[in-house]
């Protein structure tokens, strides 16, 4: 198995039994407090809809009359509509019958309060820079609202944390802040993976070698050497791992009230890690078989896009080369990226890419030690709208677009939405547990590991049993039979970070009688993981019911 490629082999299962009662084989975790555990059902997509004139200003006093909603080229119906000003609601406008009950306060007056979930990224992140984001953002803490809210997460490569849960207390988030800068950062470890290649490189280079991994003619294109795609693929593999950190945060944190705003405290992410490695930044990379640009990050903005909330990307390494003053300069338009642009610039369009799907606005260079107020200010005037769209559950994309009738005038607001399936979504969830390490539903699952056994080439074979709880499923009497529908989910991530997909295992258990209350049924299956600690998360999904309920293990080889 390459160590690039982050994935394992998840074996097939070897039968079922039923079983009498059965002590819990694992004891029950306590759920970190704040955290979202259960499947999401996301039934209407909201949409924060900026409007300026051809100065910048802000556009007040529009009516839904005004506004033109588009779904994949398709006009549909506004169900919901009001605007909001200063932080507070102007206007309820119009709702349509049967709008779901999940709006904000549509009283006149109502203060609309925003929750600002903050995304502390220590692996990319060098801390001299991490440091001063979060200073500036501990002493913005007053011009949050009295109503506000503020949750805070960092990521350090391998894990999540989550620092704060939803809190209003200033004092308890300037205490996290600080903590939060006591952390270790990994970024000068990112720099050291860099200067590796380059020296390399220039080895190469001055030996002549480097001809051997060019194309006839050498101005048509070059394939990667093989010391730029190791790196490359290494690359690639840390912004997906940072990427599903971040879209694991949303999930966990889906369902706070108010206006939802992700402060994402980028360290650098490269926009197409592949452009990043050619010693000659003029000939465009032809390794098709490597995940670029928008592939990386789209995951990120569906997830956001999903669940209502809109991505404020922060710039934490700032204006790194020299050159004029760069205070109110915006990320890099993504269409237009090409390979000759700088490290620095990569970073800028990654966070110009997610800012531009969501609706927000990335803060580059001087713009992120101002992120909290700049968000603030943003996110207080704005029209809410809301469209019920008829979901197939098929993990097709949708584009939205939002047009004011009015001549002379810019919307921004998020541009689609991802119509997940269900067996995405609950994957999602089983992510977002490997990933914080804690869930209301961790220990509702008895696991037990069998002996280990070598499986060759680095690996070694890890049995499982799973004791599956009668009185936690559905079981439905069918043709004479009593059948339970369900999905198994395991998911791995070992000591150095490295994780898998996430196999979706359908067991369609059938038996003569129904399962005795409080027995259990007995699934064995095995996975093949490399010889490394491993921490994994068993999560079983009852389709009938919706109920997920899991617990996590951890191997040592």
């Amino acid at each position: 198995m390459s160590r690039s490629s982050s994935k394992r082999w998840l074996a097939g299962w070897l039968g079922v039994i039923w079983l009498g009662a059965l002590p819990a084989l694992c004891r029950a975790q306590e759920a970190a407090p704040g955290v979202f555990g259960e499947v999401i059902d996301v039934r209407v997509v909201n949409l924060e809809v900026v409007v300026t004139d051809k100065s910048g200003n802000r556009v007040t006093g529009l009516g839904s009359g005004d506004f033109l909603l588009k779904v994949d080229g398709k006009e549909t119906p506004i169900d919901y509509f009001n605007e909001v000003q200063s932080g507070v609601m102007v206007d309820p406008g119009a709702v349509a019958e049967g709008a779901p009950q999940s709006l904000p306060d549509l009283r006149p007056g109502a203060p609309i309060s925003t929750s600002y979930l903050i995304f502390v990224d220590d692996f990319f992140a060098i801390e001299r820079d991490r440091n001063k984001v979060l200073d500036s953002l501990r002493k913005q803490l007053p011009l949050m609202a009295p109503e506000d809210r503020m949750a805070i997460v960092a990521f350090d490569g391998r894990k999540l944390e989550m620092l704060s849960s939803w809190s209003q207390n200033s004092r308890e988030l300037e205490r996290t802040f600080r903590n939060a800068m006591a952390r270790p950062a990994y970024g000068l470890q990112r720099v050291a993976e860099r200067r590796r290649l380059t020296t390399s490189q220039g080895l190469l280079s001055s030996a002549g070698v480097r001809s051997a991994f060019q194309f006839p003619g050498g101005n048509v294109g070059t394939n990667l050497s093989p010391e730029e795609r190791e790196y490359v693929e290494l690359v690639t593999s840390q912004v997906e791992r940072t990427v599903s950190a971040a879209s694991a945060t949303l999930r966990s944190f889906a369902m706070p009230p108010g206006r939802k705003v992700m402060l994402l405290l980028s360290g650098g992410w490269p926009y197409d890690p592949a452009q990043t490695a050619p010693e000659d930044k003029t000939k465009p990379v032809l390794d098709s078989d490597i995940p670029r640009a928008e592939k990386l990050f789209q995951p990120l903005a569906d997830t956001a896009n999903l669940l209502g909330y809109t991505l404020y990307p922060v710039d934490v390494p700032g204006l790194e080369g020299q050159g004029p003053d760069a205070s109110e300069q915006t990320a890099p338009d993504p269409t237009t990226v090409n390979a000759l642009d700088t490290p620095e610039r990569e970073g800028e369009t990654s966070l110009g890419y997610l800012a531009q799907r969501t609706g927000g606005r990335a803060m580059i260079n001087a713009l992120r030690i101002n992120a909290l107020g700049q968000a603030a200010s943003d996110t207080r005037s704005f029209y809410w709208l809301g469209f019920s769209p008829q979901r197939q559950r098929n993990d097709k994309p949708h584009k939205v677009v939002v047009e004011v009738k009015k001549p002379g005038l810019k919307v921004r607001s998020r541009s689609g939405f991802l119509d997940f399936s269900r067996k995405s979504e609950v994957t999602g969830m089983v992510e977002s547990t490997l990933l914080f390490g804690s869930s209301p539903t961790l220990g509702s699952l008895p696991v037990r590991v069998g002996e280990i056994k070598k499986a060759g080439g680095g690996l070694m074979e890890v049995p499982l049993e799973v004791a599956i709880p009668s009185d936690q499923i559905t079981v439905v009497p069918t043709n004479g039979k009593f059948v339970s529908q369900l999905e198994l989910r395991i998911a791995v991530i070992d000591e150095d970070g490295w994780t898998a997909e996430i196999p979706v295992i359908p067991l369609d258990l059938a038996g003569a009688k129904a399962p005795d209350p409080g027995s259990h049924i007995r699934y064995n299956t095995s996975v093949k993981l490399r010889k490394k600690k491993n921490d994994l998360v068993v999560a079983l999904y009852d389709v009938a019911s919706g109920k997920l309920i899991s617990n996590r293990v951890q191997v040592h080889p």
